[in-house]
């Protein structure tokens, strides 16, 4: 164990990084089991990002599980479902039957799409049929459940025999007002069933206790287990982390304060924080948070739907440390990214693999399936052929790779799915063919015969080369503008594929009559 804490070796993936931080910390506190933890919060549907954070948790797992096979290990995903409604997310039905029970802990609002037993019940159940769909290996747990069961009574009774020690630390960073009533323990109304952010009257730390008035003006007591009262969330984090011993757990930049907080009321209650580093936050294609209250961004229903949840591990793995932007826009690129991670993969030595995304995406078991085409390839396949007839795509796939078959290659067959459906959602809205220039003219013209002038079974790099020639022969500025040209006008489009790959497998007489109508101005204002 002591070797695999040295220093990370150079270029090591990030996974492995974190995880000999989690060795260095059982050197320090030593422990028969690790416990990851991930947290959402389901007062709205969950968001890509709130998968994001369990998967990167999973990848520093199997990390861990690579260098201390010995040491068992959960990763528990924990959903704050007794936390009271604040506001009504702006993208559920049913808005005004739900707004009637703001403050109710979110297990006892009635669910707004009248399919489960509660609002907490139908977004707890949304993330783990998400999580279920990636293969990741968890364990779920409810805080309604984990309270009412008694779960966190040691720990609760803990809180409020040290409640003046955990106030000292968060009052300092509360407004006036909220500084009045606060308490981390918020009881929860018998009568009204709301969490309630009120002074507490009287604490009967022997008895297990806390008096408070309650929203008739009567004065109530409760004990503080069982269920009956719920935690201010950044003290219920640093009680979670304390009763579960949590070793590591990622959230969000916007949360760098609150971990700090957490961190210092878990010491307060006897505990160690987790290793909690801190990623960026994912950003709508604006450049703003996404929120699951708002709901802007990608959901993940739709990013699967026009790609694989391999595309989306891929996302997920790049620098968890940098911003990114979320919106479709990003998904080619990282289908793209995808397989040519899985390629290499096969030429790698064992040492290679494991710093390889996709041995994190397929846990140490990727695919051995030879993908022989991109996802941007397919894109302009579907735009050139002008159908959305899967077996009319396969036919181009299958002269172009002809051991390449529906049965054969099940990621071929899917991306040709997800390249209908993505391109006639967003490329097809905005292509726009323009007529080619007299210098474009000229060259697309001596394309025209170069091609045809081309042997038979000229192969893609060939075909790239010739198409090279071209463009230095008509006195573009840069061959950047070679290409461009070519795009602007057979697809519509600014950006396109690599010419000499979509050439081999469009087809060079198909590809010449695509050149053609594009010289004779038949393409000009089509959308396809």
């Amino acid at each position: 164990m002591n070797d695999a804490t040295d220093r990370a070796p150079a270029g090591e993936a990030w996974p492995f990084q974190e995880a000999r931080k989690i060795l260095a910390r059982l050197a320090r506190r030593p422990k028969k089991e690790v416990f990851f933890e991930t947290g959402y919060g389901p007062s709205g549907l969950p968001h890509i990002g709130t998968f994001g954070e369990v998967q990167r948790v999973s990848m520093v797992r199997q990390a861990f599980r690579d260098l201390a096979p010995e040491i068992a290990t959960r990763l528990v995903a924990f959903s704050d479902d007794m936390d009271g409604l604040r506001k009504v997310p702006g993208n559920i039905p049913n808005q005004a039957m739900v707004a009637q029970h703001l403050g109710k802990p979110l297990t006892s609002i009635p669910d707004p799409f009248g399919k489960y037993e509660s609002f907490g019940h139908h977004n707890n159940a949304m993330l783990r049929d998400f999580l279920d769909r990636f293969g990741i290996e968890y364990e779920f747990r409810s805080a309604t459940d984990q309270y009412k069961r008694g779960v966190f009574d040691a720990t609760l009774l803990k809180v409020l025999e040290r409640h003046d020690e955990i106030a000292a630390v968060v009052l300092p960073t509360l407004g006036a007002e909220r500084k009045e009533t606060y308490s981390p323990i918020l009881p929860i109304s018998p009568k009204s069933g709301r969490v309630l952010q009120v002074p507490l009257v009287e604490r009967k730390v022997d008895a297990g206790t806390v008096v408070f008035r309650d929203e008739d003006g009567t004065l109530t007591e409760v004990p503080v287990t069982g269920g009956h009262v719920k935690m201010q969330w950044k003290c219920d984090w640093a009680m979670r982390w304390a009763a579960f011993d949590v070793d590591f757990e990622m959230s969000g930049k916007d949360l760098i304060d609150s971990v700090k907080l957490s961190s210092q009321i878990v010491r307060v209650l006897g505990g160690e924080p987790p290793i909690a580093p801190i990623v960026e936050l994912f950003l709508d294609e604006k450049g703003e948070k996404i929120s699951k209250s708002r709901g802007n961004g990608l959901t993940i229903e739709e990013w699967l739907k026009y790609a694989s949840t391999e595309s989306l591990g891929m996302f997920m793995f790049h620098a968890p440390q940098r911003a990114k932007k979320l919106y479709f826009d990003v998904i080619p690129k990282n289908f793209d990214d995808y397989l040519g991670q899985l390629a290499a993969y096969r030429e790698q030595d064992a040492n290679a693999r494991k710093q390889n995304p996709v041995w994190f995406i397929h846990q140490g078991k990727p695919p051995a399936e030879d993908v022989p085409v991109t996802f941007g390839l397919l894109l302009n396949l579907v735009a050139a052929a002008n159908t959305d007839d899967p077996k009319v795509l396969w036919g181009f796939v299958s002269r172009y790779a002809p051991n390449a078959t529906p049965e054969a290659n099940p990621i071929l067959d899917s991306m040709v799915g997800y390249a209908i459906r993505y391109y006639l959602d967003f490329v097809l809205p905005d292509k726009k063919h323009r007529a080619p220039t007299d210098l474009e003219r000229a060259a697309l013209e001596d394309l025209v015969k170069t091609l045809a002038a081309l042997p038979a079974g000229a192969d893609a790099e060939a075909i790239q080369n010739q198409v090279y020639e071209v463009g230095k022969r008509h006195g573009f500025t840069s061959l950047r503008d070679w290409f461009k040209a070519m795009y602007e006008t057979l697809f519509g489009q600014s950006a396109g594929p690599r010419m000499g790959s979509f050439i081999a497998l469009y087809g060079v007489p198909e590809t010449i009559a695509l050149v053609r109508r594009a010289l004779a101005g038949e393409l000009v204002g089509e959308a396809v």
